[in-house]
C-alpha cells in the first residue's frame, strides 16, 4: 500500500466535490483558454499553419512554457497531417489527448508504486517563501492524520520566526507533533531532532519544512545537501521524497524557481499552490514536462480539505471543461 492510496480510496460523494472543487480552481484558468480558443476558430472550417499559430500563441500567454507549447503544436500537426483533423471540436479533442499525453510522460518517475514504504517516511519540503510551502505541509498533515497516521512536523526554517510559528499552527490544528528550536538553529540539527524523535516515538511520518530563502545556487546545495545527509545517517535512504511547492499565479517565475531547486536538490514530486486564484494554470502542465517531475500535489483553495493528489487525466478535462472520463 502507498502512502496517498488513501487519496484514491475517497468515497464517491468525496471524488464527486473534489471533482468540483478542480473545475472551480481552475475556472480562471479555462475561462482565459477557451474564449481565445473559441475566437480563434470562429469560422474556420480547416486546421491550417494560421490556426495552429495561433494556438501556439494562446498555449504560450496561458504559461504552458514555449518549449513545452512547440512540441504539442509539433505533435499536433503531425496527427492533422496524418488522421486529417478537419474541424474545431476534433482539433479541441486532440488538443486534450496530446497534453494529457506528454503529462503522463512527465510523470514516469512517480516513486509511489503501491509497494511498503520505510517507517517513519521522511518528506523534506522545499521552495520560496511565500508559494505556501507551510500551507502545503499542514494539508498533507491533515489528510495523512485523516488517515490513521501518526505525523511529526520539523520546523527548519528557523531564519523566520513566522515560519516557526506557522507550522507549530498548523501541528496544532491538524493533530501532528512539532519539533522546532530557537530562531537562527541549524536546521540540519532540526531535521535531526524530529527525525530521531519519530523513530524512537514509533511515528508513520516525518515531514520537514525548510528556509524559503533563494540563496545563490552554491549555498541553497550545500544546505540542502547538510539536511538530506543528516537525515541519511538516521535512515539510510532518507529523505524518501523532496517536494517542491510553487505557486501557479507567479507563472513563469514557477518556472525559474523549479529550475533552481531542481538544480540544486533532487526533486522527486512537485506541489503547485494557488490554482484557485490564478489563470496561470498552464504552469502545472509545462512544468511537469520540462522538468520531468511528476505533479503531486495541487492546491485548490484555502482549507485543508483543498489538497488533492494530481491526477493528470482530471486536471486536464477540467482545465478543458470536457467532463471527466
Amino acid at each position: 500500500m502507498g502512502l496517498f492510496d488513501f487519496f484514491k480510496s475517497a468515497k464517491p460523494s468525496e471524488q464527486i466535490q473534489d471533482l468540483e472543487k478542480l473545475d472551480k480552481s481552475l475556472e480562471k484558468s479555462r475561462e482565459s483558454l477557451i474564449s481565445k480558443f473559441t475566437r480563434t476558430l470562429v469560422g474556420k472550417t480547416v486546421v491550417d499553419d494560421e490556426v495552429l499559430d495561433e494556438l501556439e500563441e494562446l498555449l504560450i500567454e496561458a504559461d504552458v512554457g514555449v518549449p513545452t507549447t512547440l512540441k504539442i503544436i509539433k505533435r499536433i500537426e503531425d496527427r492533422v497531417r496524418l488522421d486529417k483533423y478537419i474541424n474545431s471540436k476534433q482539433l479541441y479533442s486532440l488538443l486534450r489527448e496530446e497534453i494529457i499525453q506528454i503529462m503522463e510522460e512527465g510523470s514516469s518517475k512517480d516513486i509511489f508504486s503501491g509497494s511498503e514504504l520505510p517507517k517513519p517516511y521522511v518528506i523534506l519540503v522545499v521552495g520560496v517563501n511565500g508559494v505556501g510551502k507551510t500551507t502545503t505541509i499542514g494539508k498533507i498533515a491533515y489528510k495523512l492524520v485523516q488517515s490513521g497516521k501518526k505525523v511529526v512536523l520539523g520546523a527548519g526554517d528557523t531564519f523566520r520566526a513566522a515560519a516557526v510559528d506557522q507550522i507549530k499552527i498548523w501541528g496544532t490544528r491538524v493533530g501532528a507533533r512539532v519539533v522546532s528550536q530557537s530562531m537562527g538553529s541549524d536546521p540540519a540539527s532540526v531535521a535531526y531532532d524530529t527525525l530521531h524523535s519519530a523513530v524512537a516515538a514509533g511515528e508513520d511520518i516525518c515531514i520537514i519544512d525548510t528556509a524559503g530563502r533563494l540563496h545563490n545556487k552554491v549555498n541553497l546545495m550545500n544546505e540542502l545537501s547538510k539536511i538530506k545527509n543528516t537525515l541519511s545517517k538516521i535512515i539510510p535512504g532518507a529523505p524518501h521524497e523532496v517536494v517542491l511547492v510553487v505557486d501557479a499565479s507567479t507563472g513563469q517565475n514557477a518556472f525559474e524557481q523549479a529550475k533552481q531547486f531542481s538544480s540544486a536538490t533532487q526533486v522527486t514530486a512537485l506541489a503547485i499552490t494557488k490554482l484557485d486564484g490564478t489563470a496561470k494554470g498552464g504552469v502545472v502542465i509545462g512544468i511537469s514536462d520540462q522538468f520531468n517531475i511528476p505533479v503531486k500535489y495541487i492546491g485548490v483553495g484555502e482549507g485543508m480539505q483543498d489538497l488533492q493528489l494530481f491526477d493528470r487525466r482530471d486536471f486536464v478535462n477540467s482545465f478543458f471543461h470536457l467532463g471527466v472520463e
